[in-house]
């Protein structure tokens, strides 16, 4: 391994991040509406953490070319649908935080947030024509997957359906989908061959629900997550701690999974579910199956070439989970 081509792949990616920001924030200067540019340049602003485009850039250093041109745009268009679709979850879950900021429907109203994602999507949509029109069917394709995950996790599981399957599935729809797409999108603009482009969807979806897992798991372990913990637990959203609690067939699990169960709209009772969550033993339960599900996405590197792109999506594995900690 050396060391040297390490190095230099990073200031490769540090160079394609900054490109994709540059054109990022030249995005809200393309509405023709001076509130429009202001509305849909407050969350793009705000910054987050850019994962998409960072695994659109890593996965471009696959195969045997990328147009920096290329990669700019595919990772644009990922990251616009993403914001685009902050601005609807933000609506739907009342929130008041986003990325540490206040969210666009607590800033600008709920119908200006709508409109606003809708716009951020219209622009990816335009974007993606660029690239051709297996990107466009790919965009379109995940972009319908993200929104069947979101109604699923509002509507909730089918009588007879398994919760916890439920639960994986809507993760898979409404972050693993985006996350695939950012890996496919910076292989196929690389060049890299079918198998290579194969492998690296299956990672993308893998590492993407590990990313949602995680992110689940620190709505609520920690306060310091950029929006109001226990987000989930007050909308009476399951995730993997809360599913595995209302698994649990221990009688000193009974009196929280009741207390869960009957709703979380009052401040303390919010707080008095964070506390007895945190001290669960589903907390380390859910990290362990998160650490289990990075061990999967890490295998399906072995067909990828040998190099710095590979050993950077390594380490991402265990980023991912160090999240959670």
């Amino acid at each position: 391994m050396s060391q040297a081509e390490d190095d230099a792949f990073a200031g490769a990616i540090d160079e394609q991040l900054a490109a994709i920001e540059h054109r990022l924030g030249q995005v809200a200067l393309g509405a023709d509406n001076p509130f429009l540019a202001e509305a849909a340049d407050h969350v793009i602003r705000a910054g987050g953490k850019r994962f998409r485009p960072m695994l659109v850039a890593v996965a471009s250093h696959l195969g045997p070319r990328a147009e920096l041109a290329d990669v700019v745009r595919a990772a644009v268009v990922i990251e616009l649908t993403h914001v685009a679709s902050l601005y609807h979850d933000d609506v739907m879950d009342e929130a008041d935080l986003r990325r540490g900021v206040p969210s666009a429907n607590a800033a600008f109203g709920n119908s200006t947030a709508i409109m606003v994602g809708d716009w951020l999507f219209a622009r990816a949509s335009t974007e993606v024509t660029h690239l051709g029109t297996d990107y466009v069917r790919l965009q379109a394709e995940t972009f319908a997957e993200l929104v069947a995950g979101q109604i699923g996790e509002m509507k909730g599981p089918r009588p007879g359906v398994d919760p916890m399957e439920h639960y994986l599935r809507v993760i898979e729809g409404k972050t693993g989908a985006l996350i695939r797409t950012s890996a496919l999108f910076g292989a196929m603009v690389s060049g890299a061959d079918r198998r290579v482009v194969d492998a690296i969807g299956r990672y993308g979806m893998r590492i993407g629900v590990v990313f949602q897992l995680a992110d689940d798991l620190i709505d609520i372990t920690s306060d310091e997550t950029g929006k109001t913990p226990g987000t989930d637990l007050r909308e009476g959203v399951l995730t993997l701690p809360t599913l595995m609690l209302a698994a649990s067939d221990d009688p000193a699990d009974a009196e929280l999974t009741a207390l869960i169960r009957t709703g979380l709209g009052d401040d303390a009772e919010l707080a008095r579910a964070l506390a007895a969550l945190r001290a669960s033993h589903v907390i380390g339960e859910a990290r362990a199956e998160i650490e289990r599900r990075a061990e999967l996405a890490r295998a399906e590197l072995s067909i990828l070439p040998a190099g710095p792109a590979r050993r950077a999506l390594d380490r991402l594995c265990d980023e991912v989970v160090s999240r959670s900690v």
